[in-house]
């Protein structure tokens, strides 16, 4: 069966969804399709009073359903259940995203949704895993640890990877007993709606997942700032992330997880497998077209081999497919929006006009849609933009060192944490400098996340606070309570 589609033939939901039941809105945000800036629908934007609306719905849900008090079985069960659904309905969803977003279909098919089914899979199985702890006390005592579900959980997305980013926020919230009221990006929407719908259709009860429609300032401030909602979950800019801050501080004290931005080093040390890194680097830089926080954007190689990588990255860089998103043989995504396109290349020309040299790249590319060649450029000032801010695109920065101490000053970043590559055969080298590296993540010999969800993502610094995926994220998904007994 061909993945091929007709974006003309996709029926979008263009509402909220609160209480199991779709809420028709009025038009709002505009919304264009990244593959060839055609218009295709409107992003309803929730006000306060529709938030108010998702929170009592939330709440609700909880005390009629018995989901936080439930046997933790029942709620692994459902939640199997509704990956299943969402297995059933893959292609669906595929393109309703692929409409959307700058992902492709084939990739949607074969990864996105995939992963997202793993993800709520793997969060159920927490669900009557995981409890309290048994504690030393004094003989005449008995203490231990409990926990126990928040409540009512907001969380926030990006645009893009909205439907595995949601699985990241819903997954663990569910099987910890909570539930969550969700604003997708508005930029992208509509396949996130679909799959809480499906939800209900799995027999998880109406209004434990809401979806509100709507921008950051309006919708996401009014999620963050209720004071209905106990815990809020974030994944997007380090700007957005410190509003997001400033307003929950605001409006009263609750948890957070944030994982923000990036500006990630890649290490390339000579002894290492040269095509094998290269090849690493390179799809760590032009997946998604560089749309992804973790996104590997600075090469840091060692001067005696700096050619023969960019040579190899060079040459991947060059074979590229652009395409749009609906056809199954696009290989290479465009970036979301004009005004993104736009930002990228203000960076990319003030690095140029400051001396920078893009050995590729540079510009976009002569085609309809938002699409931006893959940049590599040399020569840069160590304060140059192109270097200190994430960029959010298919742009690759290089620069040499000598030695490992020269290696290390060049991989820290005064701003960001989140993640970094290590390219070397000496397995000594590998331990050392994975210990040295600021970042919450470091990846050896390979770049960007596997599906091993056990392991947690989160980073140091501005990359954010706390951790999504793994036994850390379902863990901050409940509160813990001491109890001490008298014998």
């Amino acid at each position: 069966m061909s993945l091929s589609f007709d974006p003309a033939t996709i029926a979008l939901p263009q509402a909220h969804f609160i209480g199991g039941e779709r809420i028709a809105a009025s038009d709002g945000i505009a919304l264009h399709r990244p593959s060839d800036c055609v218009a295709y629908a409107d992003c309803p934007v929730a006000e306060a009073d529709l938030v108010d609306r998702a929170v009592a719905a939330a709440q609700t849900a909880l005390k009629t359903s018995g989901w936080s008090t439930a046997r933790p079985r029942e709620r692994l069960n459902a939640l199997h259940r509704w990956a299943d659904l969402i297995e059933a309905e893959a292609v669906t969803l595929a393109r309703m995203e692929a409409l959307a977003s700058t992902r492709p279909i084939a990739e949607l098919l074969k990864f996105d949704i995939p992963v997202t089914i793993e993800q709520i899979r793997f969060f159920a199985e927490f669900a009557d895993k995981e409890g309290g702890d048994l504690v030393p006390t004094a003989s005449d005592s008995v203490g231990f640890i409990a926990t126990e579900p928040y409540g009512v959980v907001g969380a926030i997305t990006p645009w893009n990877f909205p439907l595995s980013m949601a699985a990241w926020k819903l997954g663990p919230a569910l099987a910890a007993g909570n539930a969550v009221v969700l604003k997708p990006s508005e930029m992208t929407p509509f396949a996130t709606l679909y799959m809480a719908e499906l939800s209900v259709k799995a027999g998880l009860p109406a209004g434990l997942i809401n979806i509100v429609l709507g921008d950051g300032r309006t919708t996401g401030a009014a999620i963050t700032g209720h004071p209905g909602i106990a815990k809020v979950s974030f994944t997007g800019s380090t700007g957005a992330g410190s509003a997001i801050m400033e307003n929950i501080a605001r409006t009263g004290v609750k948890p957070m997880t944030l994982e923000l931005g990036g500006k990630s080093p890649q290490l390339v040390f000579a002894d290492a497998d040269i095509a094998q890194a290269a090849g690493a680097v390179a799809r760590g830089i032009m997946a998604n077209a560089g749309q992804a926080c973790v996104a590997g954007s600075r090469l840091v190689v060692e001067a005696s081999v700096a050619e023969e990588v960019v040579g190899h990255i060079l040459k991947i860089m060059s074979d590229i497919r652009p395409g749009p998103t609906w056809d199954e043989a696009t290989g290479y995504a465009p970036i979301i929006s004009e005004r993104q396109l736009g930002r990228m290349a203000s960076i990319v020309d003030a690095a140029i006009a400051r001396g920078a040299r893009a050995r590729t790249g540079g510009q976009a590319l002569d085609r309809e849609g938002y699409f931006y060649a893959p940049t590599l450029l040399e020569g840069l000032a160590p304060d140059s933009p192109a270097i200190t801010e994430e960029i959010f695109g298919p742009v690759l920065t290089v620069q040499t060192f000598r030695d490992e101490d020269e290696a290390m000053a060049l991989a820290d970043h005064p701003t960001y944490g989140l993640c970094a590559g290590l390219y070397t055969r000496d397995l000594s080298r590998a331990l050392r400098l994975s210990n040295r590296l600021q970042a919450g993540t470091v990846w050896v010999n390979r770049y960007g996340r596997s599906r091993d969800h056990i392991l947690p993502t989160g980073g140091y610094k501005q990359s954010g606070l706390g951790k999504d995926l793994g036994r850390e994220a379902y863990l901050a998904n409940r509160k813990s309570k001491s109890i001490l007994i008298a014998v």
